[in-house]
């Protein structure tokens, strides 16, 4: 079974044929990266009209090594969470292609998507499994019991991971987007030369806060060029960096070693997961730990249609669909 997925959530026009869920027949991604370098972030209504120019080209070129839309036996779209803007054209394409071709029209949660970016890269992964989900704008912890259902054991009270990463960037004068240029200077730094706070909550051992150590690397730089000192940026970015990875790998393998698992086995999803230290840092905990780890493919972390697409086959399974009033929603929770 052959599904075509269409992603437009934030700034990513994606589009991807994706046979049973595993194997990848095409994957199209255009970005718009250097657009929004200009204004240091992504511009929402300039994200939208920059999907409306692209999403046609996108899928056409996703359907050809497919043979076209009549090889297709259904389309998924990603319809929450997101920007609004953003994601009605996605939804009103999908839509409109589902209807005039006359096929199944099935909705699929954006981070329900970067889940199964694993299933892309791992063809023995099934569930049960705990995910870690962690993008610019999601840090959570998830049971993933079957491939349609979710329960979160953990999130962030405020900050996600990645827009902290975007931020430090800022800061240090890195520019846009922040994740991949603090990974790259990480890794020339010292990660022990300074100290950034770690937040634990005794009540909610799964939670997560990121804008206490956010607040720190502001203060940080602020104090520097109040009192004349060079910054060691390399220093600074990598021991921000270790602070949010230590974070993200304790409380993940404190999930996997609390939830009781046939198998201990961790998915680690989402923008952030391309970062090399956490590769690395949750890469040795787990073995450590004895824990069985999948991370996508670096090139299957940021959004794309094949995430959509393998999820969108699992939802068809379950007999999930929509109809022509289906909506698009800026926030939803991962378990509905």
């Amino acid at each position: 079974m052959r599904i075509l997925g269409i992603e437009s959530s934030c700034d990513e026009t994606a589009a991807a044929v994706v046979e049973d869920g595993r194997k990848i027949i095409s994957n199209i991604v255009r970005t718009q990266i250097s657009t929004h370098e200009l204004y240091g972030g992504v511009v929402p209504e300039i994200a939208s009209r920059a999907h409306l120019e692209a999403i046609s080209s996108v899928t056409r070129l996703a359907l050809e090594p497919a043979g076209g839309i009549e090889n297709i036996d259904a389309v998924a779209v990603t319809n929450a969470p997101g920007l609004i803007g953003a994601l009605l054209v996605g939804v009103g394409f999908a839509k409109g292609l589902a209807f005039s071709s006359k096929k199944p029209l099935v909705p699929v949660h954006h981070i329900r998507g970067h889940v199964a970016s694993a299933y892309l890269s791992h063809s023995d992964l099934k569930p049960p499994f705990i995910a870690l989900i962690v993008s610019g704008g999601h840090s959570h912890l998830v049971l993933v019991s079957d491939y349609t259902s979710y329960r979160i054991l953990g999130g962030t009270r405020d900050d996600a991971a990645g827009e902290s990463f975007d931020k430090a960037a800022r800061v240090l004068g890195l520019g846009y987007p922040g994740g991949p240029k603090m990974d790259a200077l990480a890794k020339s730094g010292n990660s022990d030369a300074i100290h950034f706070p770690r937040v634990h909550f005794a009540d909610a051992p799964f939670d997560f806060s990121f804008s206490g150590v956010k607040t720190s690397i502001i203060n940080y730089a602020h104090n520097a060029e109040q009192t004349g000192r060079e910054l060691n940026k390399p220093d600074v970015a990598a021991s921000f960096s270790k602070a949010i990875c230590e974070i993200l790998t304790e409380k993940a393998i404190l999930a996997v070693n609390t939830v009781d698992l046939p198998q201990k086995k961790l998915v680690v999803a989402g923008g952030v997961a391309a970062n090399s230290m956490l590769r690395k840092m949750i890469s040795d905990a787990a073995e450590k730990n004895g824990v069985s780890l999948y991370i996508p493919d670096i090139s299957l972390c940021g959004d794309n249609g094949a995430m959509i697409a393998s999820q969108g086959f699992f939802e068809y399974v379950s007999g999930k669909r929509a109809e022509s009033d289906l909506n698009a929603f800026a926030t939803e929770s991962i378990e509905l």
